[in-house]
This record gives structure tokens, sequence and C-alpha cells, in this order.
């Protein structure tokens, strides 16, 4: 297998890198290209995964920046397509947009009797309307109307298709024209065996009664900003000086957002850790009290499976989120939701969850139940591999089904070494931990 990624590492793209884990352990042969992040070599083998690493692209800006940057990584993969072809072989391209530009290389290999499957993670026509808003003119509809051809033709090469979701699905049936069939649903749910609450380091509240967490991407559309002006109205008009915001991650806004911090007196309130690593996230959401989606009402977010409110229910931290069809898909009733771009709103929501910390036990035990009870990666891995075993009518043998994903989870020490978890044999040790930690019993303490 070749699982060719753009806009992100591996294995950084979580998603990506627990599918290179269920194919290795069905006994697939995994090879990906990516970009380098910070640091990374050209070349690494992890856990038998072979990982084949460019430099990125200059930062692009404009339609011809975009352009330059699409053909500079297409052409970089491709070049590492006939190293991993001469080195390990492949029999099947999964290409992970955005872009959704690979079919073509895809279509190259076709001639060697290599199949593809389309991942897809973005709606790029829907992306661009949420970032640009519909174009009226002439260039802009160009523009549109390339994202649109571009994802017509992805669809039509694929011989696969794997969605994020029911209304990803939905839109490859109606404007793909794939068949059902064709189409299999992954969600990108978390691995609740590693994902899970620990005793976490109590200076990371540094002094703060409430921590409010936020992770994910920082681009333009990702919302982040909206975090800054509720904590704006917490500190500033509330009064809420005791509450600090954790934003972890990176993107195109993170220097702008920093600036904002600053310009909005909010530096002593707010924390920007930038990339953080798997120990990080389980320190960072373990003291969290409440887990924050800031993504507003656009075309692409509506339709779109936020990983972050998933992560945030495997901790067993309730989130407040603006209303997106997808993100209710997600959290049931175990979220908080108001109106898209309602700050005063979302304040309102907050505030009453820090206010009622019994309420907020009840709502991250169900998040926790929910997560591992519907969402968990699990199923999601079987039906992954299920879609290279089907394309390759290679079939799930006794031997191949007492491996993972259709076999628990295997567990190593590695996996316990940077903390202690919470006992969640069942939910009496996930309760009194919520209890004590974000609960009535700290709350009076």
């Amino acid at each position: 297998m070749l699982i060719i990624v753009q806009n992100l590492p591996v294995p950084l793209d979580r998603r990506v890198w627990l599918e290179c884990q269920a194919l290795n352990a069905q006994g697939y042969e995994v090879s990906v290209i990516c970009p380098k992040g910070p640091g990374d070599p050209s070349f690494q083998e992890i856990d038998g995964i072979h990982v084949y690493k460019y430099a990125p692209a200059p930062e692009a800006s404009g339609l011809l920046g975009f352009a330059v940057e699409f053909a500079y990584s297409w052409i970089r993969t491709a070049l590492r397509s006939l190293r991993v072809r001469r080195r390990h072989g492949f029999d099947v391209i999964q290409a992970c947009n955005p872009p959704d530009t690979y079919w073509l290389l895809a279509l190259l290999w076709r001639a060697r009797g290599v199949r593809f499957v389309f991942d897809q993670h973005d709606l790029n026509p829907e992306l661009y309307i949420s970032r640009f808003g519909r174009p009226t003119g002439i260039p802009g509809r160009m523009q549109l109307g390339g994202l649109v051809l571009l994802e017509r033709s992805t669809y039509r090469v694929a011989d696969r298709v794997i969605s994020t979701n029911g209304s990803y699905k939905q839109i490859a049936q109606r404007r793909g024209g794939v068949p059902s069939e064709v189409v299999t649903i992954v969600r990108s749910g978390p691995d609740t065996t590693v994902m899970r609450p620990v005793y976490p380091d109590p200076a990371i509240r540094e002094g703060a009664d409430h921590v409010l967490a936020y992770l994910g991407i920082m681009g333009p559309q990702d919302g982040v900003e909206n975090i800054l002006a509720v904590m704006d109205d917490l500190v500033h008009h509330r009064q809420r000086t005791r509450v600090r915001a954790v934003l972890m991650g990176f993107g195109d806004c993170l220097d702008e957002l920093k600036r904002e911090c600053t310009k909005r007196g909010l530096d002593d309130y707010v924390v920007f850790t930038g990339r953080v690593g798997p120990d990080q996230i389980a320190q960072y959401l373990s003291s969290a009290d409440i887990g924050l989606g800031p993504d507003l009402n656009t075309p692409l977010n509506n339709v779109s499976t936020m990983n972050k409110t998933m992560e945030y229910m495997a901790y067993g931290v309730p989130a407040v989120s603006f209303d997106l069809t997808e993100t209710r898909v997600s959290a049931g009733d175990t979220g908080v939701f108001v109106s898209s771009g309602d700050i005063s709103a979302f304040a309102d929501a907050i505030e009453a969850l820090l206010d009622d910390p019994d309420r907020r036990v009840e709502l991250g035990v169900q998040a926790r139940r929910r997560v591992v009870d519907e969402l968990d990666w699990k199923p999601q891995a079987e039906a992954y591999v299920g879609v290279f075993d089907d394309l390759l009518a290679n079939a799930a043998t006794p031997e191949r089904q007492a491996n993972w994903p259709y076999a628990p989870r295997p567990t190593t020490d590695a996996d316990h070494a940077a903390a202690t978890y919470v006992d969640l044999d069942d939910e009496h040790e996930l309760r009194r931990f919520l209890r004590e930690h974000t609960g009535p019993e700290r709350a009076g303490s």
C-alpha cells in the first residue's frame, strides 16, 4: 500500500497513522509519502511502516502561489512513488485530500495494475466557498469550477471512496455519481484504549481554577479567533479571571492569533502550546474542564466531522461548540451547542458549565461512554481494512482475525510510560476522577 498525504506529516496526521497501523497489523506492507515536519528526516521506518518525506513547498498565497505549491508537491510525490515502487512495490495507492490532484498520479500507475482508493478528508469546493464566499465574478467561478472538476475526476478514477461521515458519503453519491456500494464510511474515531484520562501534572493549571482546551489546526476556517473573543468576554466583562484557555496546535493563523491575544490583553489567560504530541495532549485534556469547538457554521464545517470533539469526549471532557450538523452527530446529548457566531451565548454556555460541576461530571461520563461504545477507532479500523480486503479479494482468515483490528488492540509498555492512566474498567473510577478533578469535590476545595 502507498498512502499519499500532502497537508500534514505522518505520524502527526493521527487518522492516517491509525490507518497505517491497522493495515500493517493485517499483514499489508505500508509506505507513506508526505511533507516533512520540523526536523524530520527524508526517510523513517516507524513500527515497520516506510515513511518517505520531502521538504514542504514555501507558504503559498493567491491562485498562482497555490498552483505552484500543488505542482511542486505533486512532482515531489511522483518522484518518490518511483522510489517506493522500486524498493517495496505497491498494489494500491490511497490519496488523502486536500488537494484533489493525485487522481492523475493514480491514473498513470493504473497502467501497471495499481488500484486507487480516495480517502476524502475535505470538501475542497466547500472549503473555497467557506474561505472566500460564493464567487460572483468570472475568475472566482473558474477557480471554483476547477475545484469541482478536480474532485469529480478523483471520484471517477477511484476504485473505492472512503468518506469520514454520512454527509460526505451523500456528496460522493450526489455530486460524484459514485455508487453507494463503492463508498465506505470510516469515521476518524479516537483509539480510546490510548486516548483516555490520565492523572495530570497539577502544575498545568498554574493557579487557574478552570482550564478550557482547544486542540486542532489554526487556519482561517477553524474559528480560533472566536475563542479569543469569548475569553475577552469572560475575563474583561464577566471578571472570570481564574479561567485559562490552553490552545494546542499550529497553522497559518497562529502568529496572527498570538498578536490578537496580546492586543486583547489576554496573554496572562491564554496559552499557545504550538505543536503537541500524544503525551502532552493527554496531560492538557486530562486537566481541562471544558473543550472548545469554535468552528463557525460554514458550508464546509457544517458537514465535516471535527476530530477535536471526539478527542475531548475520549478524555471525559464536555464540549461547548457552535451548532453544526456533524458535530451534533459526534457529540449527541453530551455536547452543549450555541448558535453559530454568537460569542455572548458561547460565553454563557461556558459560564453555566463552570458554575455547575455536577453537570460537567455527568456530561464527561456520558461523553466517554459514547465515544467508547459508538465512535471508537476499532470498528472504524475494521471497516477501513475491509475496503482493501474487498478491493484485492483478500479474505480475512482466522489467522488474520486474531490480529488487530479484528482482535483487541495489543498494549505495550510504551502506551503507559508517560503517565498513570485512570482505571476505566468501570465508570466508578472515571466518575471519581472527574468529581475530584473538575467536579463538586474540587469546586469545594
